[in-house]
């Protein structure tokens, strides 16, 4: 039960079908926690320390902010073989930005007039600037042409006899690239239609994806996942890079946020950093202590202004919260 995977998620949402899938492509068994899609979300805060964005993963004490440390906590726990390796990252990381920042105002840019004022106003908060559908509603048409731009890609990938973009079995490549034509085809079934002509190599693909299940699931109220987190440990044993950029050691104050939106500092005690991950300690109430992990591609992360923790001291303080006072709009924004 230690190292049973809990997923706080929500149905509509594309980066929580990723993982959904990745999870069927290992065939495991995890626990869903069910939570809003927008603010407030009581049961989500407590474990992230502020990160609001969904999904979030959790294993008893332990919590994985963003897709990328979610899937290599999966790889971590999963049976072979592997869900990715090599390049199988850098097409993660077109499918999250390039690729989703095209599918994203496509959607909004023709459903905007129907979403509620309400949504609307929360996903501003969660990008610092408007959400404007009436802006998307105007790039919808171009960005149709480079939305089928980027699926032409798979399918010549897909024309050389591969049944999986990651080779000879489903793997990160498939789930990242799924994820696009999910959500434009939940939302918008005629229009990925309309996309999708001519390319039969990547419909015939698609239905394998979809064929391959969110592997084995059983519903876990959100007070229950709390509880369980407050009953464990965090776990040790990650490793610390003495090389990293960040230049504090193990038990120094340090922030961490996205470089994107939901640009809200979490702080907390270095665990760990490496090129993979930053781990974080901190204590909440309602949870005990828990380690929070975050993926470093996408993330910022430095010396805390908040002073020296008693574990260890911090170096470059000014100069790293000045660079990151305002991180570069990078344009995503949803």
């Amino acid at each position: 039960m230690a190292e049973t995977l809990i997923l706080h998620h929500n149905d509509p949402s594309p980066f929580s079908e990723k993982i959904r899938v990745a999870l069927g492509v290992k065939g495991i068994a995890w626990r869903s926690v069910h939570i809003p899609n927008m603010m407030p979300k009581p049961d989500v805060l407590p474990l992230t320390g502020g990160y609001r964005r969904t999904p979030v993963a959790q294993i008893g004490a332990d919590v994985f902010c963003d897709t990328q440390v979610i899937l290599a906590e999966i790889e971590r726990i999963g049976p072979p073989p592997k869900l990715a390796s090599g390049l199988d990252w850098a097409v993660n990381w077109w499918a999250d930005r390039l690729f989703f920042h095209t599918t994203m105002p496509i959607i909004f840019g023709t459903i905007g007039d129907s979403v509620p004022e309400a949504f609307l106003k929360d996903r501003e908060q969660l990008a610092g600037r408007p959400f404007d559908p009436k802006a998307m509603k105007a790039a919808v048409h171009p960005l149709k042409a480079q939305w089928r731009a980027q699926i032409g890609w798979l399918e010549q990938q897909l024309q050389s006899n591969a049944a999986w973009l990651s080779g000879f079995a489903p793997g990160l490549a498939d789930v990242a690239a799924y994820m696009n034509i999910w959500f434009l085809e939940r939302n918008l079934p005629d229009v990925a239609a309309e996309l999708l002509q001519g390319m039969g190599e990547t419909q015939a693909w698609k239905a394998r994806v979809k064929a391959v299940g969110h592997g084995r699931s059983t519903e876990l109220d959100s007070k229950a996942a709390l509880d369980i987190a407050k009953a464990a440990e965090p776990r040790g044993g990650i490793d610390h890079d003495p090389t990293d950029p960040i230049g504090v050691a193990p038990g120094g104050k340090v922030f961490v946020m996205a470089d994107d939106y939901g640009r809200d500092r979490i702080e907390g005690v270095l665990v760990a950093a490496n090129p993979e991950r930053i781990v974080i300690a901190r204590e909440d109430p309602a949870v005990g202590e828990l380690n929070v992990h975050f993926p470093r591609a996408g993330y910022f992360a430095g010396p805390s202004l908040s002073g020296p923790s008693r574990l260890g001291g911090n170096r470059g303080v000014g100069s790293v919260q000045q660079a990151h006072q305002r991180p570069p709009d990078l344009g995503r924004s949803s």
